[in-house]
């Protein structure tokens, strides 16, 4: 396996990972030209895992001068358990750590008993003194 920076040019493959992985959580943010500039502007933090040069797995990294934010940490159903999310998980918080943030964020949605399990065990505290709360940009 390999781990190595996610490109613009992984788009139309991680999309397709997503829309397997992470279907109900992708919106407008998640098209191309919103992707390039997160990944411009955190260069270098997202990752993607792959095997036999398929993309397997993804992460998306960044942090806004405050505090790291993960977002679509998502394996192939087929190549979990092997320990390739761990990985992207460690290489996430290594990146993001390494722009002198110390706390990392993960939005979990409540009925994903995977990721959730997945969270904890890697050592990630649920909050719940917080809400999140939402608002579209275009609704002003």
């Amino acid at each position: 396996m390999i781990i190595r920076e996610m490109k613009i040019s992984d788009y139309n493959e991680i999309y397709r990972l997503w829309q397997i992985t992470s279907k109900r959580a992708l919106s407008k943010a998640d098209e191309k030209i919103q992707m390039e500039r997160y990944l411009d502007h955190n260069a270098g933090m997202s990752q993607v895992a792959v095997i036999d040069g398929k993309i397997v797995g993804t992460v998306l990294a960044g942090h806004d001068g405050r505090r790291g934010f993960i977002h679509h940490m998502a394996v192939m159903p087929e190549y979990r358990r092997r320990g390739i999310g761990r990985a992207l998980a460690q290489k996430a918080i290594e990146k993001i750590r390494a722009e002198g943030i110390d706390k990392t964020h993960i939005f979990c949605y409540k009925n994903n008993e995977t990721g959730q399990s997945f969270w904890s065990n890697f050592g990630f505290s649920r909050r719940n003194d917080v809400y999140v709360y939402s608002f579209e940009n275009s609704d002003i």
